[in-house]
């Protein structure tokens, strides 16, 4: 059997002997989804993730998207996403531009935001690895019919602190800043409210210059003085 087979398999057997009815239903009610749920901490869903990686080691960048697209694709319950994303940020793939398109695919078909977000630090890692590529990506994705690969060009650069590139957090912000959708609004506050934490003079600028949604205001100023 092929090791991304059964990684695969082996992912799909420990989430299930790890479900949790009750609390499946109260995660489904939580996220307002009708995709079944075993009721898997995320962090046990990771966590099954990798010991499954150990014991069926993928061999490729190939074999770590071959294994995420199936957990993806064939998902019966959410935590099977969840699982593939995790796959996803295996270090033998951490970083490779191969694993853009299925990224993609899973803002697109994700299309809720736990798992749109659920893949923000795989296009973190691929933004740091090649940043001249995805400089372009992102910059594209904020004008993109979809919603979602818009949220995520918006906070694609969360964690990065003081390496946070200012020009392109500028664009993909304003290309957005007009829209009416709450997860757009949102997701700029909270893309402004972390970098303020390593640069709050800037982000207090940024929001007296630039026209914002109050949603996206109070969020990017909440630990800012004001």
């Amino acid at each position: 059997m092929p090791d991304d087979t059964a990684l695969v398999g082996a992912v799909r057997t420990a989430l299930r002997e790890h479900a949790d009815p009750e609390r499946a239903a109260g995660m489904q009610a939580y996220l307002k989804t009708t995709e079944p749920c075993l009721g898997v901490r995320l962090p046990e869903v990771r966590r099954v993730a990798r010991a499954a990686a150990a014991v069926h080691p993928p061999r490729s960048v190939a074999e770590v998207v071959d294994a995420a697209e199936a957990l993806w694709r064939e998902a019966a319950f959410r935590e099977e996403r969840y699982a593939a994303q995790a796959v996803t940020g295996l270090p033998i793939a951490r970083g490779d531009l191969r694993l853009l398109p299925l990224l993609t695919e899973m803002i697109s078909t994700g299309a809720w935001w736990d798992l749109v977000d659920g893949t923000q630090p795989r296009v973190r890692e691929l933004l740091v690895d090649d940043p001249e590529t995805m400089d372009g990506v992102l910059r594209d994705w904020a004008r993109s019919p979809d919603r979602w690969l818009r949220r995520s060009a918006v906070i694609a650069q969360l964690g990065l602190k003081r390496h946070t590139d200012t020009a392109l957090l500028t664009d993909v912000v304003l290309a957005n800043a007009d829209d009416p959708d709450f997860f757009l609004r949102k997701a700029i506050g909270w893309a402004l409210r972390e970098y303020a934490k390593v640069a709050p003079d800037w982000v207090a600028a940024f929001v007296r210059e630039h026209p914002l949604s109050p949603l996206s205001v109070r969020e990017a100023t909440r630990h800012l003085r004001t």
